[in-house]
């Protein structure tokens, strides 16, 4: 027998001595009649689920990321964004479930591991919940007031995102926890007591909360306008989740409640589109009509000479016999813009500077008593 025939007996023996080996190993029951076999075809279905899943995320990024991104619309990217983690964990998920079926356990343990997934696949549907929640209001929402001039926004959107994050994961931690076999009902029994409570004491941040709201999509001011409210005349300088502030034209600083201004009527004085002025002049009853129509003319020249500032749409009138006065009535309005007190100013100089060059005398209060003989 030559060399080479020692080396395949050999070999023949070692690979007939394995494979008896191998097969009694396989079907050699571990525990509560899982074979060793079964233990390896689980750990493979996991391993090959975390690898597939692991390929499935990086095709994503390295190939379907960048046909999404050449496309016209930005759907796809919130999308793909959005879905690619929590698919992938779903991926990872499911082959650890199917991997696991194949093992035999006791009826309690089983029960524990049916309960562990349901809840991980609670939670995996809470997380989905907030990625698209979020995405929608970081692609769609948050642009759209990005350019707002009030800062209620920048205030409510993260509270908005808060709260609704807060509410999934409280939901998917009930349904958690009901799907697991636990009672719920003395848990969902104290969470309502609770609330009662909470309420009570939130109430009138609650309502605060609720009237910036209302100022936020009614948006009966903005930042900087001149209003009256509750009282208050100023000019809005901080619009808050709780309280609205004013200074005032005293220079002070006013903060009002959000709740009072919502449940109050608002002017907002710099939303008028020109600021409607009248003024009233009384001559002396020693001008004759030449000069009332004289001092018309006066006004409506002091008028053009102001055109930047006064709008076309003004009114004069001899309109009364007053007690002492030939009373005129100059009605103008002030353009959106202009310095009202400095137009104003001016016009009020312009007119005494005027009646006066003119001999337009002034009247003032006054009595003239005649005495009669007997």
């Amino acid at each position: 027998m030559n060399e080479w025939s020692v080396i395949s007996l050999k070999f023949e023996f070692l690979a007939s001595w394995w494979n008896r080996l191998g097969v009694d190993v396989l079907d050699e029951e571990l525990f509560q009649g899982n074979a060793y076999g079964d233990l390896v075809t689980s750990l493979l279905i996991i391993l090959g689920a975390i690898i597939l899943t692991r390929t499935v995320y990086w095709f994503i990024e390295k190939y379907v990321k960048r046909v999404t991104e050449k496309t016209k619309t930005k759907l796809d990217d919130v999308l793909l964004e959005t879905f690619k983690k929590p698919l992938v964990f779903a991926g990872g998920l499911a082959g650890a479930w199917f991997g696991l079926q194949i093992l035999q356990f006791p009826p309690e343990v089983d029960l524990w591991v049916n309960g562990f997934f349901s809840v991980l696949v609670t939670f995996l549907g809470a997380w989905l919940v907030c990625r698209v929640f979020e995405a929608i209001l970081d692609e769609y929402v948050g642009p759209y007031f990005a350019d707002t001039e009030n800062d209620l926004d920048d205030v409510l959107l993260p509270i908005v995102r808060r709260g609704v994050r807060t509410i999934v994961w409280v939901v998917a931690i009930i349904m958690a926890l009901d799907n697991s076999g636990y009672d719920i009902t003395t848990v969902l029994a104290g969470l309502g007591v609770a609330g009662m409570a909470f309420a009570l004491a939130a109430k009138d941040s609650l309502s605060n909360l609720f009237g910036g709201f209302t100022i936020f999509t009614d948006k009966p001011f903005s930042l900087k306008d001149r209003i009256k409210v509750n009282g208050f005349d100023g000019s809005v300088t901080e619009i808050g989740m709780r309280s609205t502030r004013l200074k005032t034209l005293d220079g002070r600083m006013v903060t009002i409640p959000n709740s009072k201004i919502s449940d109050n009527a608002v002017e907002n004085v710099s939303s008028e589109p020109s600021r409607k002025v009248v003024v009233k002049l009384g001559l002396t009853y020693d001008m004759d009509d030449a000069k009332m129509a004289r001092a018309m003319e006066v006004l409506r020249e002091i008028v053009e000479e102001h055109e930047e500032d006064v709008e076309e749409d003004f009114a004069i009138g001899f309109n009364e016999f007053g007690d002492f006065s030939l009373n005129l009535i100059f009605v103008y309005r002030i353009t959106k813009g202009s310095d009202i007190l400095g137009t104003q100013t001016s016009i009020n100089m312009a007119i005494l500077k005027r009646f006066n060059a003119e001999g337009l005398e002034m009247a003032f209060p006054s009595q003239t008593i005649y005495n009669k003989e007997a």
